[in-house]
């Protein structure tokens, strides 16, 4: 075994220190969602929401000059010193995404740099899902838990794992539920009425993979496995669409939720504004005022985020990694990436990492499989 080397410690622990506040779900979720969506719907969704976002609570330009003075030429390892300086650069991409919140164009563009665009490839897949027929669980599929009954429920789930985090309640979410990793916090969205499918897909995926990726990241030595590898947006949230299907929560609905999300984020690269893309799917595609604006809200927030063509991308490709490994630790360890899965081994070899004491038990699952989904993402692209 490798003892950590002392200058490994100390950048790591300064990085720590320097990106706690870099959480972007922090910042890119508007304060005035509902007084906004009333006015969007009063206008007969023709005038677009004027959204506000909380505001800094870091100077970005020191943050990021703070991020790219620390020595990682010091450290002798190379391997790990060539993800450190990933990771730098990972860092500072996010806090420029941050730093322009609202600033349309440059948010935009800072989004495209941090998670891209889909390709040709991702929309034909998500086209691909749209096709299909769903047959709803009217029963399943109606709201009718309030957040406090929710939360009850997510509370009984995780008395299968030995590890707390606070839940709490907001009104200024663009999503259900979110993990805030930082803080070990699951927060519910109080304006919403979860139906029983709701719930079991979050459970599975806030809990299941989101929070069980905090909780063993905290027992590494290094917490680049807390703060996150380089592009690990995708492997993360395709680990979590990808642990609904394993504990069979997973329904068309959802999935053509994610297809959805990826023709939205196409409608950015179009130049569409937030009238043009709700319409889209408001008139085009069919989907409720509420699906339209909660999912146009999502990629329009902040100015334009990309990162939500990624659910299925990511979906997609932790579903083939699977079929060829059927194995998924090494994913498990933190905020890991796949294309870091050699790197995450050598770390875990050398003893700069430890593999993961906490896994979902539906990973493991080779029974309730929906025959379905898993023959919609056997031939997705």
């Amino acid at each position: 075994m490798v003892k950590i080397e002392s200058s490994i410690i100390k950048i790591d622990k300064k990085l720590d220190f320097l990106v706690k506040k870099i959480e972007l779900l922090n910042y890119i979720n508007p304060i005035n969602i509902e007084e906004e969506k009333k006015k969007f719907f009063a206008s007969n969704f023709t005038k677009n929401p004027k959204f506000v976002y909380p505001k800094l609570d870091f100077d970005a330009f020191k943050l990021q000059r703070e991020l790219f003075s620390l020595e990682i030429e010091l450290i002798q390892d190379d391997v790990v010193r060539n993800l450190y300086e990933d990771i730098i650069y990972e860092y500072s991409g996010l806090i420029e995404c941050i730093a322009t919140i609202g600033k349309a164009e440059k948010f935009y563009y800072n989004s495209l740099r941090s998670f891209g665009t889909p390709t040709e490839k991702d929309v034909d897949n998500a086209k691909f899902i749209l096709h299909f027929n769903e047959e709803v669980d009217s029963n399943k599929s109606k709201p009718k838990f309030d957040v406090h009954q929710t939360e009850q429920q997510f509370r009984e789930y995780s008395k299968q794992y030995d590890f707390s985090y606070q839940i709490k309640h907001s009104d200024k979410l663009s999503a259900i539920a979110m993990v805030l990793s930082n803080d070990k916090t699951l927060v519910l969205n109080k304006n919403h009425t979860f139906s029983q499918s709701d719930i079991d897909i979050l459970i599975n995926h806030e809990i299941g993979i989101h929070m069980v990726t905090t909780m063993n990241s905290l027992i590494n030595p290094l917490k680049i496995f807390s703060h996150g590898f380089p592009n690990n947006v995708e492997t993360q949230e395709g680990l979590a669409v990808f642990n609904e299907f394993m504990s069979n929560s997973i329904t068309l609905e959802r999935l053509k939720v994610l297809a959805y999300r990826v023709i939205a984020v196409e409608s950015l690269e179009k130049g569409y504004d937030f009238t043009q893309t709700f319409k889209m799917l408001y008139n085009s595609y069919s989907l409720s005022a509420n699906k339209a604006f909660g999912i146009t809200l999502r990629v329009h927030r902040g100015g334009g985020f990309t990162k939500d063509y990624l659910y299925l991308t990511g979906l997609v490709k932790i579903f083939n990694y699977f079929q060829l490994n059927k194995d998924v630790d090494l994913l498990l360890v933190g905020k890991t990436t796949l294309e870091y899965k050699n790197e995450i081994a050598y770390l875990i070899k050398n003893n700069y990492a430890k593999m993961p004491i906490y896994k979902p038990k539906s990973l493991d699952n080779t029974v309730d499989i929906d025959a379905t989904i898993k023959f919609i993402l056997s031939k997705l692209k």
